[in-house]
């Protein structure tokens, strides 16, 4: 049985909105729980964190939005996704760890995709355009922040290098796509690959802001 075309449209934004948040569940997990392990934690504490990293970005969102309670909260999809990604990064640390800056990459990832989720469901919510680059930003960071914090460092978003501003640019597309009706797989798909990228260059080639105390 066919949907009629503004149901299908509904259900095509369900889908791609839960394809985002579990892709960003994984990947910040994984970063989460990587961490943890470089820092010597045991299962439990490695768990902890790669479960608030992964969820913390979507929670604030939901909350900011009164999408409540919280879709990582209600759905055991994200417990189930977190869970695993955490028990494999702890079991298979070591190959893991051969990666290039293994929890760096795993971070872009899921900075992609969350802000290009959360910008995606703020736009459903009928927030404007501008708010809803904003929230995708916030959703993106939130899961680095959280993990950061647990492990008693500096959050990545308060240091030099591109990581809010990645988040806000993938964002961007999102909604300066819906402003021009384009097909939201594409803005999504779109949005993340700019974030990642950005990301990833300024991991690579040294792009930062300026620092306190810097001279131009």
């Amino acid at each position: 049985m066919l949907l009629p075309p503004p149901l299908a449209a509904h259900a095509v934004q369900r889908t791609l909105l839960l394809i985002l948040d579990l892709g960003g569940t994984a990947a910040f997990a994984v970063s989460g729980a990587m961490a943890g392990v470089k820092r010597g934690l045991d299962v439990f504490g490695v768990l902890v964190v790669a479960f608030v990293a992964s969820s913390l970005g979507g929670v604030t969102r939901d909350v900011l939005i009164g999408a409540v309670p919280p879709a990582a909260l209600v759905d055991w999809r994200y417990l189930a996704v977190s869970a695993a990604m955490g028990l494999a990064a702890f079991f298979w640390s070591p190959l893991v760890a051969r990666l290039s800056n293994p929890v760096r990459l795993l971070d872009a990832m899921g900075l992609g995709f969350f802000a290009v989720a959360g910008a995606q469901k703020a736009l459903a919510y009928g927030l404007s355009p501008l708010m809803a680059a904003l929230l995708g930003m916030v959703t993106g960071i939130g899961g680095g922040v959280a993990r950061d914090v647990l492990l008693a460092e500096v959050p990545a978003v308060l240091r030099s290098d591109l990581y809010a501003l990645a988040a806000l640019a993938g964002a961007a597309v999102v909604v300066v796509g819906a402003r021009l009706h384009a097909p939201s797989v594409a803005c999504a798909i779109a949005g993340g690959l700019l974030c990642f990228s950005l990301r990833v260059l300024a991991i690579r080639q040294g792009w930062r802001l300026p620092q306190a105390g810097e001279r131009t």
